[in-house]
């Protein structure tokens, strides 16, 4: 009799394992599905946001200027004409909302502030900080005439013996705060804007406390980076398309 007690215990105690067994199965079957219609909408989304980005785009000016919103006060960057590549690059992942969120995870003081990589969104993935970005690199664009100087805006990229060609980061930038101790990397690295209002911004960001891999001990966050109202494109005179009235 006991032994067959035992077997229906053992028997209860195997079906309840089975049951907890199946709900967490089910469980993480729905979140997975959860986070694959999430990551659906965010990716449509982005896509929307980019193929506006691409309309913005075509109507701007040579030399736009944009405004590098952080917590710290706005940063005021004019992209240079002479670097295409950059310049669209840059417009294009600003445009459409990519660098919202990130941080100046790499801070030097008396050198530069360096941000822009899509991983510092992710706390649990501090250790890879300053290795995320798009899944593309863009072609070295140097110009003699674009120096490191200060609020000088660079990309930056790995270094020579994993990238010959020099090519830069799909998304991780770079602003000069000391232009003794940058000019070194001219003709190294594309310097593809400037700093036209708020290098006193950049100082104050370059003096915020760091840890030994340089990274801010309280965040330095990118809040938005959008066009300057001087870069705006005028809005279409709405009368101007308008058919004329019959007589």
């Amino acid at each position: 009799m006991k032994y067959i007690i035992r077997i229906l215990l053992c028997s209860v105690a195997a079906l309840a394992v089975v049951c907890c067994g199946g709900r967490k199965a089910r469980k993480e079957a729905a979140a997975a599905a959860e986070k694959a219609r999430l990551d659906s909408i965010a990716q449509a989304e982005m896509i929307l946001k980019q193929k506006q980005a691409e309309i913005t785009m075509a109507a701007l000016e040579d030399e736009p200027v944009f405004d590098i919103v952080t917590n710290l006060g706005t940063i005021k960057v004019r992209l240079y004409s002479k670097t295409p590549k950059h310049r669209a690059n840059f417009e294009k992942l600003a445009l459409s909302g990519y660098y919202d969120g990130l941080l100046f995870h790499r801070v030097i003081n008396g050198f530069m502030i360096q941000g822009g990589d899509p991983f510092t969104k992710d706390t649990s993935m501090v250790a890879r900080y300053g290795q995320g970005g798009p899944d593309y690199t863009v072609p070295a664009e140097f110009v003699p005439e674009y120096r490191h100087k200060k609020g000088a805006l660079a990309a930056a990229r790995r270094g020579d013996a994993a990238n010959p060609m020099r090519e830069s980061s799909g998304s991780q930038f770079y602003l000069v705060q000391d232009e003794r101790a940058c000019a070194q990397l001219d003709g190294q690295y594309t310097v593809y804007g400037e700093t036209v209002e708020g290098l006193d911004v950049i100082d104050k960001i370059a003096r915020v406390a760091t840890d030994r891999r340089d990274m801010p001990f309280n965040p330095v966050r990118i809040l938005r980076i959008e066009l300057d109202e001087v870069s705006k494109p005028a809005p279409a005179d709405s009368t101007a398309a308008a058919p004329a009235p019959e007589k």
